[in-house]
């Protein structure tokens, strides 16, 4: 099994407004994930004018279509950027795809763009990418507490980060 990712372009604009959306990913995604085909398609844009700053990648395997993942500027003088909107479709998943792919986006993002710090937040509820967070070598940070309102109820948020250094050691 060969995992890549690639930037999104106007022709995957399908395949992430059904992923996003899908009833067994949308739970998991940020609350102000974009989900409509007009917002999904302005981020498949900005990726392309703003790569350095933004990003929206498709994972694939074998060539096929299988999941998507992001990344934000979050400080350009301290080179940190924020990851989000990881979503892999329901097809794929139990075949550490998800792993694979963070761990090629992590080396892109750290060794080629020239990023010093990656970080990310994910709902505490969300087991599953807790647990991929740290099979990936991101390290747990804190939890903010009943911090965000999603679905009806209070729920934490688990913070965790990866430095260059980590994956130099």
């Amino acid at each position: 099994m060969s995992v890549t990712i690639r930037r999104a372009v106007a022709d995957d604009l399908d395949f992430l407004f059904e992923l996003v959306n899908d009833e067994d990913v949308e739970p998991f995604l940020a609350g102000r994930a974009a989900r409509d085909r007009e917002s999904l398609f302005a981020a498949i844009d900005r990726s392309t004018a703003e790569p350095q700053e933004f990003g929206r990648f498709v994972i694939e395997v074998d060539g096929e279509r299988a999941g998507a993942m992001g990344f934000e500027v979050a400080n350009r003088p301290s080179r940190i950027a924020n990851l989000g909107t990881l979503a892999v479709h329901p097809a794929f998943r139990g075949r550490r795809v998800a792993d694979d792919a963070a761990r090629l986006l992590q080396r892109h993002l750290l060794f080629d763009l020239g990023y010093h710090r990656l970080q990310l937040e994910i709902y505490g509820f969300n087991e599953r990418a807790i647990a991929h967070a740290e099979r990936a070598g991101f390290v747990r940070e804190g939890v903010r507490r009943r911090a965000y309102l999603r679905h009806g109820d209070w729920v934490d948020g688990v913070m965790f980060s990866l430095l260059r250094e980590d994956l130099e050691e």
